[in-house]
């Protein structure tokens, strides 16, 4: 959430944050329930002093007559604490509940717009195939070469689940291992991440466990949910926890299932391998101190274009708008590579995210740092995407693909997977 100490001071300048954001916040009730918190506050705090001091008056001698004003009085500031209790308790949780809905502040340089639609690419690299023969999608592909049973997955599981079968399971290990090698190379410690996180972890990190609007599936009578990426749990890593700023920056990446409900995902756009109700995904995570946060972003960045620049794909990058961000997002770049596939004559289609959150994170989780002066400070949360494997696979599949129904193997990935092709079948 943002500094909430701020809301009176910079309340314009949060409402036209909302507003260009697309969202609907209702800024004005919730400083006036944080008024009347405050109020309640001081009320509870002026009635508990006047116990202290009936308390006190109670141990002298007193006569019957003044000690029974007394224990009037007490009942009374008993009864009068309670209800003022009950009261805030009712306005702290309506409080906090609207108040973590205010969205990140923006960069001043993400572009202003609603949708994915109103993006910016900044960044167009690699060259884009020319087929001699008309391209095939991933799921024609697949089917012809037998790597992907969507028809059993859908039997067994439900619609948007898949198997990976044959090649295509050492394909994604070796693209497991050659995104990880990357990233350890820049400095980031391995994870396996659990699948599952408690919701307050999840709505520290910005992602609602809850209602229709909700990707997550919540695990019904647990208090946790299905993670729909590791940026959850290595986001949960430091909850609660003072770091040692001389530790920082602290770089994880981990590896996990990613859960998705998908609500809304139909279309051409989504099918197959693209949009699926689990995955596995690498993730990128830094915390660092608030000066550094432009820079690691950038950093984030880089190492998603190293990662999809070596496999030989062609990508762009697109700067994120306003109204597309995600609520804790302060600035969001995503890469898109090429799908010869995807629409009628191909298009770029998302592969990775990378994000920087700010403090926003940091102050629902309550993750801090002492600075010089001693004092506790917020730190800054990052992440990225190193490598989505279902639509890498996607990208690598239709890029790759040759006149004969075979697919060759980007010479990055070769080593890791012990064969250059994916031999046509029948």
């Amino acid at each position: 959430m943002i500094d909430l100490k701020e809301l009176k001071e910079r309340r314009d300048e949060i409402a036209r944050n909302i507003e260009v954001r697309n969202m609907r916040v209702d800024i004005d009730l919730i400083i006036e329930l944080q008024e009347k918190r405050s109020n309640l506050l001081q009320e509870v705090e002026n009635l508990r002093a006047r116990r202290n001091e009936n308390a006190q008056k109670m141990k002298g001698k007193l006569d019957a007559e003044t000690r029974a004003v007394l224990i009037a009085e007490g009942k009374a500031l008993k009864e009068s604490i309670a209800a003022s209790e009950a009261s805030l308790t009712e306005v702290e949780q309506q409080y906090q509940l609207l108040a973590r809905t205010i969205p990140n502040y923006a960069h001043p340089q993400a572009p202003v717009g609603k949708e994915d639609k109103d993006n910016t690419a900044i960044k167009f690299a690699g060259t884009v195939p020319a087929f001699s023969f008309k391209p095939l999608d991933h799921v024609q592909l697949a089917e012809k070469l037998d790597l992907v049973d969507f028809d059993t997955a859908t039997r067994v599981s439900g619609a948007k689940f898949y198997y990976l079968k044959r090649e295509a399971v050492i394909l994604q290990m070796a693209l497991e291992r050659y995104a990880m090698d990357i990233v350890m190379k820049h400095g980031f410690t391995p994870f396996i991440t659990p699948d599952i996180a408690k919701e307050e972890i999840l709505s520290g990190i910005g992602f609602n466990p809850r209602g229709e609007e909700s990707n997550i599936y919540t695990l019904e009578g647990t208090g946790t949910c299905l993670v729909g990426t590791a940026e959850i749990t290595l986001g949960g890593y430091y909850a609660g926890q003072i770091l040692n700023k001389e530790e920082l920056p602290i770089k994880m990446a981990g590896l996990s299932h990613c859960f998705r409900r998908e609500a809304g995902g139909a279309g051409q756009y989504s099918k197959g391998l693209y949009r699926v109700h689990q995955f596995s995904k690498l993730e990128m995570f830094i915390y660092c101190l608030p000066e550094e946060s432009d820079a690691y972003h950038q950093t984030l960045l880089a190492i998603e274009e190293e990662i999809f620049g070596n496999l030989g794909l062609a990508y762009r990058v697109v700067d994120t708008c306003t109204g597309d961000l995600g609520a804790p997002a302060y600035r969001k770049f995503d890469i898109e590579a090429w799908m010869p596939g995807r629409g009628d004559d191909g298009e770029y289609g998302e592969v990775t995210s990378t994000s920087n959150c700010t403090d926003y994170q940091a102050r629902s989780l309550s993750i801090r740092y002492k600075d010089e002066e001693g004092k506790t400070q917020f730190v800054h949360m990052l992440n990225g995407t190193a490598i989505a494997l279902s639509r890498a696979l996607v990208a690598i599949l239709e890029n790759y693909q040759n006149s004969d129904g075979s697919v060759t193997i980007p010479p990055a990935l070769v080593p890791y997977t012990g064969f250059a092709r994916i031999e046509a079948r029948g």
